[in-house]
């Protein structure tokens, strides 16, 4: 009986990692403290891995902030900016690469593949000298063997590691980042031999990139990286390990021909064509990790399907070399739904979060060797049919509203030059007008009434007024500050929902005043370092019953002559940042959340909100890893945007917002949108962005490109600021170009807030000051 769990949350049931490492950034906690917080955790990781019979269990998925920044410290490949000398990469050197620090800023952060998980993007040249810099994965392995676990080491493999990089500032874009492999694989295999020397008997290299549509130079890379570790894997049993999708047929031969290679990982709930290919032949010598049990969502298993597969490939494999494991890393999912006290009884019964998963994957590995647990397998099959037959997940007539979508544009009527000339007669804004993206900070008065609140310890009279009176604050201090396009800063939200996260707060916060979701109590999922969302459920046919944000977005524009934008998180944001049902097409689910938004906005439009900002932070998030699957994604998801706002007046603003993902791949999918404004990440990426202007893409709507980074407590100046603005008007016309943050400042203090706002805004005027003396 053979179990292999590929990768587990990391932030704990009670986000006990997130609480330690706030602590110990705000000077509250030693680094011995957070270190210890971190091997508690470890163990009660290992520990319940052990207990439930998993005999492959994962050692160094433990990060405190994310594991491409943890294999940048083991390659020593930290740029020159943050004053490493060489020796082990400490916290200061560490922290100083994922947040910044007072004198520098932070390296790019970017999405994890297709996931709402980030990583720090390593910056690589010619010039890096590698070196062994960090130990963690050998010391994480004698940590779990002096605990009496025999546990398997996970690293980021070379090829992979290498095509999430990018090149550093300064260095020439033609530069080859894959020459580099010659120079990273010496230190695999200092790695290797260590972890030999430990007692590891068996190292898993996770190669997600082999599931992308490879260049033949990306393949031939990754061939010879591994044909030159073979002679270090001499003794240890290598697994290589890919998620996210199919493999394609190319990689899958280069993949299975690789020789003292002992085993291969597949997804084979994404990558359902896999099971052709290993249908079609599979060394005989090989084990086969068969990632049956969903990683990345929160729906019980279907055993008995799983079960079958399983059987056909022990037919193909041999008995003794199927290996059952989840389809990629549990830390896309929440940790336990043993915490979940106030769910639905109905629907918990369809669920299964890490805890639980782990649970599954042991249960087939029995069923596989004729141990099955009859009683446990008959009630997942009762769960089964109670989520196929429930009447709370059909409505008729949502279905039949999304089947009457099929033959309209649902564009709106006139060219976006016409409806900006509109739009600025009406709103009378400047040249550069300044705005920000939505959230201001939750302050330690929110969080207070929100507590009394739930405690019902007040009424829900002073809970409105207690709202109104932090709207008031923030309307005041934009106006103090001269913004131009004020935001209410989202309290509402922030009373609700104790998030760390800018928008999937949001996300919840109309998915609680939507039909078919269902929401958790714990049920947190890491975002990157000590970032955690709570993923709505979305379990039925989705429906608006009310509007959602109307009387807060009144209330705020009443309170201020200057526009108040309305905020609201698109369809596409929705669909990506919730476990999304899996019995219809996404697409089906997303269209129908677009209806609801719809209703909403022409709702806001009646009540004289003149700005609407539509926020779709994950639509490049959700782009599928192969090209051929790309353009069906991106039809649906600007349709549903586009289904949102369609019927407005030319007068009312549309404003979208995206943020840390590559949007130059998809930038003719963002004009096809069809919004008015669009502000998008672009501090962190070296204005990355403003790359696909210079080489030509003609942009006639309004868009604003951040000029700040707010996951930094670094406080730009305004001859900074300025700067960044005048690179942007190398490529942009000013009448199109805003000036606003990154994205929402939600996360941030007002100390670092105040005087972020009151520079960027000075830099704005001083830009205005110019252009006019120019003309």
């Amino acid at each position: 009986m053979t179990s292999h769990i590929v990768g587990y949350p990391r932030i704990g049931p009670k986000r006990e990692l997130k609480f330690a490492l706030e602590s110990f950034w705000e000077g509250k906690s030693s680094a011995e403290e957070l270190k210890q917080v971190a091997a508690d955790l470890r163990f009660s990781i290992w520990k319940q891995m052990a207990e439930v019979g998993i005999k492959y269990i994962p050692s160094n998925t433990f990060s405190y902030y994310d594991h491409v920044l943890d294999t940048t410290a083991m390659l020593g490949a930290v740029p020159p900016r943050y004053g490493w000398n060489g020796g082990e990469i400490g916290f200061d050197v560490y922290f100083s690469m994922a947040r910044g620090n007072a004198s520098v800023p932070a390296m790019e952060m970017t999405k994890w593949f297709d996931t709402n998980y980030h990583y720090i993007v390593p910056e690589l040249g010619p010039d890096v000298k590698f070196s062994y810099a960090s130990h963690k994965a050998v010391e994480e392995y004698k940590e779990a063997k002096a605990l009496g676990l025999d546990t398997v080491p996970v690293l980021i493999g070379p090829l992979s590691y290498l095509l999430l990089s990018k090149p550093a500032k300064g260095v020439d874009k033609s530069f080859s980042l894959l020459s580099l492999v010659e120079k990273i694989v010496p230190i695999y295999k200092e790695v290797v031999a260590e972890l030999k020397a430990a007692g590891a008997t068996w190292i898993q290299f996770d190669e997600p990139s082999l599931v992308l549509d490879l260049e033949a130079l990306q393949l031939q890379t990754f061939t010879n990286a591994y044909s030159e570790l073979e002679s270090s894997f001499s003794g240890v049993n290598i697994l290589i390990e890919t998620y996210f999708a199919d493999v394609p047929i190319q990689t899958y031969k280069a993949l299975t021909s690789l020789k003292n290679v002992a085993g291969f990982g597949f997804d084979l709930v994404r990558g359902t064509r896999t099971l052709n290919f290993l249908k079609s032949g599979f060394p005989s010598d090989k084990y086969l990790f068969a990632g049956v049990v969903d990683g990345r969502n929160i729906w019980a298993n279907d055993l008995a399907a799983s079960l079958c597969i399983l059987q056909v490939l022990e037919g193909i494999v041999g008995k003794d070399k199927v290996v059952v494991s989840t389809s990629c890393s549990l830390l896309h999912t929440a940790v336990d739904l043993v915490n979940e006290t106030k769910l639905d009884k109905e629907i918990k019964s369809w669920l299964a979060f890490a805890a639980q998963k782990v649970v599954e994957v042991n249960a087939l590995a029995r069923a596989l060797v004729g141990q099955k647990d009859q009683a446990f397998f008959a009630s997942n099959a009762t769960s089964h049919v109670s989520r196929r037959s429930s009447p709370r997940v059909r409505n008729e007539n949502v279905q039949r509203a999304v089947v009457a979508l099929k033959d309209s544009d649902h564009r709106r009527a006139t060219s976006v030059s016409a409806r900006l000339a509109a739009q600025q007669k009406k709103l009378n804004l400047p040249i550069l007008p300044t705005t920000t993206i939505g959230s201001f900070p939750q302050t330690i008065g929110l969080r207070k009434v929100r507590r009394e609140y739930k405690a019902k310890k007040i009424t829900e009279y002073d809970y409105v007024n207690a709202i109104k009176e932090e709207i008031s604050k923030v309307v005041k201090l934009q106006e103090e500050l001269g913004i131009d396009v004020l935001v209410h800063g989202e309290p509402e939200v922030s009373f609700y929902h104790d998030y760390e996260g800018k928008r999937n707060d949001m996300v919840e916060y109309f998915g609680e005043q939507l039909s078919g979701f269902a929401f958790t109590v714990n049920g947190w999922v890491q975002s990157y370092g000590s970032r955690c969302v709570k993923p709505p459920i979305i379990y039925g046919d989705v429906s608006r019953p009310r509007a959602m944000t109307v009387f807060w977005s009144s209330t705020a524009q009443s309170m201020t002559r200057r526009p108040m934008k309305g905020m609201l998180t698109g369809p596409v944001t929705i669909l990506n940042w919730s476990f999304v049902r899996n019995d219809q097409n996404r697409h089906e689910t997303c269209y129908q959340i677009a209806l609801a938004i719809r209703d909403e906005v022409e709702d806001l439009e009646r009540a004289g909100i003149n700005i609407i900002q539509i926020d779709e932070a994950a639509l490049r998030e959700g782009l599928p890893l192969r090209k051929s699957e790309q353009p069906f994604y991106l039809e649906w998801a600007v349709q549903s945007f586009r289904i949102t706002n369609c019927g407005v007046k030319n007068t009312t603003q549309i404003h979208t917002h995206m943020c840390y993902s590559n949007f130059n791949d998809i930038i003719n999918a963002i004009i096809n949108m069809d919004a008015d404004v669009i502000t998008i990440e672009n501090s962190r990426s070296d204005e990355k962005l403003l790359s696909v202007f210079h080489e030509g893409v003609k942009y006639e709507a309004g868009i604003g490109p951040g000029v700040y980074d707010i996951h930094s407590p670094r406080i730009p100046s305004t001859e900074e600021l300025a700067d960044r603005i005048n690179k942007m008007l190398s490529v942009l016309d000013n009448r199109v170009l805003w000036i606003n943050p990154d994205c929402g400042l939600k996360t941030r203090k007002y100390s670092e807030v105040e005087p972020a706002l009151r520079n960027m805004v000075a830099a704005a005027k001083l830009i205005r000051t110019q252009l006019a003396s120019s003309n």
